[in-house]
C-alpha cells in the first residue's frame, strides 16, 4: 500500500490547484495567469507535503535502525517492550544486555588507584571519561556472572580487581554520594559480588568482619533501623562470610521488625523501617516485605531457622499473595518507589548525608515468590492459584520495563541504572528456570 501513500502529496496539490482556479477572479490578467498561479501554488503545496512525509519516514527509519543513544537502547513506551519490537525471547534479551554492557564498559586510569575497568552508576552517564563506581561495577559484575561470559570483552577478573582498587583506605566501600566513609549496604553489595566471582575467601572474611563490626547500633543507628539496609547487609554477608557471628543478630533484628497488617488478615509484613520513628506507625510495604522474605529464605538455608523466624517469613509470603489488586501486572503492590537513607554527615554535624534509594518492586516480588520457601508455602496451603497469578503479573511488569535488554527508570535524568537491569534480568532468568519442564 506504499503507492497509495505516495498519492497523498499529489492529491493535496491538485486540491489546492482546483480551489485557486475557482477562487481567483477572472480579471486576474486572463485565464493563462489564473491557471498558472493556481498550478504553481498546487505544485508548491504538493512538494511541501511530500517533503514533510519523507522527513517523517526518514526519522522513523533512523530510529528503527539505530535504536540507541550513545550505546544505550532508546527508551520506549511502557507497553511496547517485548511486543514485536522488543528484544524477543530471553536468549535474545540476554544477548542484547551483554552487547550494551560491553559497549558501555569504561576504562579509567586513576592516578591513585590505578587502572579501573567497570561502569558508573547508570549506563547513560555522558561525562567522558566516566570513572567506574563501586556500586555500578558491583552490579555490572553481578550481571556479567548472571549472563555468563561468551567472549573476552568482559572479564570478571578485571572487574574484581577494580572493586578491590575502589576499596576505601580504612576498608569497606561507599556510594559515590557518600564520600570516604564506608557504608554497610554498599560494602555488603560489593562483598557479595566479589564472593560470587570467586574472590579470595580469607580476604573477603576480613572485610566482612569489619563490615559487621561497623554495623552496630553504637556506630550505625540509622542503617539498623532501615529494612533495605539490613536486608542488603544480610544477603551480602551470607554470600561473603556465611560463618560470621553477625548473621544471627541481623536475622533476628529483621524478624523482630515485622509488623501486623489488619488490612490483610493480620498477616505479618515489613515496612521501610524496622522501628517506628516519632510515634508514626510503620506502613506495610510490598517491596520491603519482598526484600525481607528473600533475605530470611537465604538465611534459613545457611543458618537454619526457629519456629518464630519460619512463621514470620511464611506470613510475609501470605501477605504478598493477599494482594487485592484485580490485575497484578498493574497493581499497586508492583509500583516502583524510592526512599532516602539519612545519616549524620561524617564531617559537618549540622548536615545530613542522604542516600537516595530506588526500588524495582516488581522484580523484588518476583524474587520473593521464586524462593524455595515461597513455593513450598503456596503448595502446602493451597495457594498455588494465587502464587501463579501474582508471579505472572510481576513477570509481565518486569518485562515491560525493558527495551533491548536494558531496563528504564522513568522520570529520572539517569534513566538506565545498572542495578535495575541486574534485578530485572536476574528475576526473569530465575522465572525461566522455574518454568522449564523437561519433556514438555
Amino acid at each position: 500500500m506504499s503507492w497509495l501513500g505516495a498519492l497523498g502529496p499529489i492529491a493535496v496539490g491538485y486540491a489546492v490547484f482546483q480551489a485557486l482556479v475557482g477562487l481567483l477572479p477572472d480579471a486576474l490578467y486572463g485565464d493563462t495567469a489564473r491557471y498558472s498561479l493556481a498550478l504553481v501554488s498546487g505544485l508548491g503545496t504538493g512538494l511541501c507535503a511530500w517533503l514533510a512525509g519523507a522527513l517523517m519516514r526518514a526519522r522513523a527509519a533512523a530510529g528503527d535502525a539505530a535504536g540507541t543513544l550513545d550505546g544505550v537502547p532508546a527508551q520506549r513506551g511502557p507497553g511496547t517492550a517485548g511486543q514485536g519490537g522488543g528484544a524477543g525471547p530471553l536468549p535474545g534479551l540476554s544477548a542484547a544486555t551483554y552487547e550494551t554492557l560491553a559497549a558501555r564498559l569504561t576504562v579509567f586510569d586513576d592516578p591513585l588507584r590505578g587502572r579501573l575497568s567497570g561502569w558508573p552508576h547508570a549506563l547513560d552517564e555522558q561525562a567522558t571519561p566516566v570513572r567506574p563506581t563501586a556500586t555500578g561495577t558491583a552490579y555490572g559484575l553481578h550481571t556479567v556472572l548472571e549472563l555468563g561470559v561468551p567472549d573476552g570483552r568482559l572479564r570478571a577478573s578485571d572487574l574484581v580487581e577494580t572493586l578491590w582498587r575502589l576499596r576505601l583506605p580504612d576498608g569497606g566501600w561507599a556510594a559515590r554520594s557518600q564520600g570516604a566513609v564506608p557504608r554497610p549496604e554498599v560494602t555488603a553489595l560489593v562483598l557479595g559480588a566479589l564472593a560470587r566471582a570467586g574472590a579470595d575467601p580469607q580476604r573477603l572474611a576480613v572485610e566482612a568482619e569489619q563490615c559487621a563490626d561497623r554495623f552496630r547500633h553504637e556506630v550505625e543507628p540509622a542503617g539498623l533501623e532501615m529494612t533495605h539496609v539490613v536486608t542488603t547487609v544480610l544477603r551480602g554477608l551470607l554470600r561473603a562470610a556465611p560463618g560470621t557471628d553477625a548473621l544471627p543478630r541481623l536475622r533476628d533484628a529483621l524478624v523482630d521488625g515485622a509488623v501486623t497488617d489488619p488490612a490483610r488478615q493480620h498477616r505479618r509484613c515489613w515496612g521501610a523501617r524496622l522501628a517506628p520513628i516519632g510515634g508514626r506507625p510503620i506502613v506495610p510495604s510490598p517491596v520491603h516485605t519482598a526484600q525481607a522474605v528473600v533475605a530470611l529464605d537465604r538465611a534459613a538455608r545457611v543458618l537454619g531457622e526457629d519456629a518464630n523466624a519460619r512463621a514470620t517469613r511464611q506470613d510475609g509470603i501470605r501477605w504478598l499473595l493477599a494482594c487485592p489488586g484485580p490485575s497484578h501486572d498493574g497493581c499497586e503492590d508492583l509500583e516502583s518507589g524510592h526512599e532516602s537513607v539519612r545519616r549524620p554527615h561524617p564531617v559537618d554535624a549540622s548536615r545530613h548525608e542522604v542516600l537516595s534509594v530506588r526500588h524495582f518492586s516488581a522484580a523484588w516480588v518476583m524474587r520473593a515468590l521464586l524462593t524455595p520457601g515461597a513455593r513450598e508455602t503456596a503448595a502446602d496451603e493451597g495457594l498455588d492459584a494465587a502464587w501463579h497469578e501474582m508471579l505472572a503479573g510481576a513477570a509481565a511488569a518486569v518485562w515491560r520495563r525493558q527495551s533491548d535488554g536494558i531496563w528504564t527508570w522513568d522520570g529520572d535524568d539517569l534513566a538506565h541504572p545498572l542495578w535495575m537491569t541486574y534485578q530485572g534480568l536476574s528475576a526473569l532468568r530465575a522465572h525461566a528456570v522455574w518454568m522449564y519442564q523437561p519433556g514438555d
